[in-house]
């Protein structure tokens, strides 16, 4: 067996988690199984979430940890949160204006809510395609926010990045971004996680298939990107395995002589 990895982070979407099946595939679930019991950590690392996670098929399998918000929320494996690195004060000026504004569909995501600003037809479309939840309308109350969703084309993106300094975006859908914390990110999460419990980048795993996952497979010791990811990120990877609905998951741990 192989002994030098000690972790393994892995993305939900399109990673875990199916969305042709809306499940995990059975084996993904065995091979999560099979990893832990030879005493490697599993860690979810995803841009969701704990409330959306509570309501996928993700929610029934046992984690080491979770970097939620994509690394910008930080819990343990009893999904108690122990750090966390907020969105800039300065940057949420321009951000709550944007959100107060309502020409942009925004989700302000804290420790404990979520709050949009309008749902249009783009919102509903995108967050079926991801199975995702569409959170209530409602004012944003001041609270410190970890991540920020924004329902825009490529060309607004572009538009949000100009004006914010201290944020970094990623898309996660066509119509779909991630708004976070320059310095921020998934990758960013994985250290603190190392920092914690005295380990070496070189003895993590990660495997993802979005943009939002490209930082944190460059970062790993080894980063596998799966067969059904953009060519972007499996540029960016070590190791390219099959899609997750080809055993993509199980395929890549055997191939790294971490399950049988």
């Amino acid at each position: 067996m192989n002994n030098k990895i000690k972790a393994i982070f892995f993305d939900v979407d399109g990673t875990l988690l199916s969305h042709s099946l809306n499940d995990v595939p059975q084996s993904a679930r065995e091979a999560l199984r099979k990893v832990r019991a030879n005493g490697v950590k599993t860690i979810i690392a995803t841009g969701r979430h704990l409330i959306e996670l509570s309501k996928l098929p993700v929610a029934d399998i046992h984690f080491d940890g979770y970097l939620t918000l994509n690394g910008n929320l930080m819990l343990d494996e009893n999904k108690k949160v122990y750090s966390g690195t907020a969105i800039d004060k300065g940057e949420m000026e321009i951000l709550s204006s944007i959100f107060k504004a309502k020409k942009i569909p925004f989700v302000m995501i804290g420790e404990n809510d979520r709050y949009i600003n309008f749902v249009n037809e783009t919102v509903i479309r995108t967050q079926a395609e991801t199975k995702g939840t569409v959170p209530q309308v409602k004012q944003y109350s001041g609270e410190e926010v970890y991540q920020i969703l924004a329902f825009v084309p490529e060309h607004e993106k572009k538009l949000l990045d100009d004006v914010l300094d201290e944020c970094s975006i990623t898309s996660w859908n066509d119509t779909g971004i991630d708004i976070i914390p320059k310095g921020g990110g998934k990758s960013s999460g994985i250290q603190k996680f190392l920092d914690e419990n005295n380990m070496d980048v070189s003895e993590v795993m990660a495997f993802g298939d979005g943009e939002n996952d490209i930082e944190m497979l460059k970062f790993a010791g080894i980063g596998v990107a799966m067969g059904n990811a953009g060519d972007n990120v499996k540029a960016a990877a070590d190791y390219v395995t099959d899609s997750v609905d080809n055993n993509g998951i199980e395929n890549a741990l055997r191939h790294f002589g971490l399950i049988d």
